[in-house]
């Protein structure tokens, strides 16, 4: 099994659609897009910084046109 810089084994290394949570220090998007899928996602990462975070995520997409934004927009309107 392959490991992911940020230290977790990957399940997966083809497929449909990879969504990767953002930011993650040792998981930069970089080091997924070499992976054998169709489609790459950025969630931002949810918690205190989630507005920050959407807004990284959403500059990196803007700057890396490989990358597309994914909300979870239940959270977005306050339902957990």
């Amino acid at each position: 099994m392959r490991q992911s810089q940020a230290g977790a084994d990957l399940a997966l290394t083809t497929g449909d659609e990879l969504k990767l949570v953002y930011p993650q220090p040792g998981a930069e998007p970089e080091l997924f897009e070499c992976l054998d899928f169709g489609h790459f996602f950025l969630q931002p990462m949810d918690g205190p910084d989630r507005q920050a975070n959407t807004k990284l995520a959403v500059q990196y997409c803007l700057s890396h046109p490989k990358w597309r934004l994914s909300l979870q927009t239940h959270k977005m309107l306050g339902l957990r």
